[in-house]
């Protein structure tokens, strides 16, 4: 009972960890999924299923936090992290369920780079959130978190550019919010790493 409710410090961070690689593994699917739509439907089935093992994680994170007297971290800090985590692996899900779905034969240049971003984007969040229980210094988790940030906005600058030229080429009213959606689901994606990213620069400075 007392280990429930005092669980040890490093059981939240290995949890945060956990789940930060199942984005990691959902974003490296999405980009295979994307260089071989063909095979959408299976590449979305095994994206689904890591999205399920972080449905998992996300629960017990919040089940440990629920039932823990004192935490290593604010409290609110412990639900934003898992909450975002699990929002990036959604919008990975959501963007892979649309492929599929509308049968997108050919992905545009930019959605290739979009992709690419995703799985930048989660690797830099991912070492951040480890960061969280390896006591770096303050400056080298900044550092990290400043890697997230460096990728939203290169990815910014991927989504206006395709933006741009779908409303300038497509003709197709029907194929234009395909991708209009698919886009703001990768977009999803890279801001929810942005955010947990956020969050950790704010408990690093509240404990520096």
């Amino acid at each position: 009972m007392l280990s429930r409710i005092l669980p040890k410090k490093t059981e939240f961070f290995g949890l945060f960890s956990k789940h930060a690689a199942l984005c990691v593994e959902g974003a490296g699917l999405l980009r295979d999924l994307l260089r071989d739509p063909s095979r959408a439907e299976e590449g979305y089935q095994r994206i689904h299923a890591v999205e399920h093992q972080a449905d998992r994680i996300c629960q017990e994170t919040m089940e440990m936090l629920h039932s823990s007297f004192i935490t290593p971290i604010d409290r609110s800090d412990i639900h934003a992290i898992s909450s975002r985590i699990d929002d990036i692996m959604d919008h990975i899900e959501a963007t892979a369920q649309r492929i599929w779905l509308y049968e997108i034969q050919r992905p545009t240049p930019e959605m290739l780079e979009m992709s690419e971003n995703v799985v930048s984007a989660t690797h830099a969040m991912k070492a951040a959130v480890d960061g969280l229980a390896g006591s770096l210094p303050a400056e080298k988790m900044r550092a990290l978190c400043l890697n997230v940030k460096t990728v939203e906005k290169e990815n910014d600058r991927v989504l206006r550019r395709a933006t741009a030229r779908l409303f300038k080429e497509e003709l197709d009213a029907r194929a234009l919010i395909k991708w209009k959606e698919i886009y703001e689901d990768v977009e999803g994606a890279i801001d929810r790493c942005e955010d947990v990213a956020n969050v950790v620069e704010g408990v690093v400075l509240e404990n520096s």
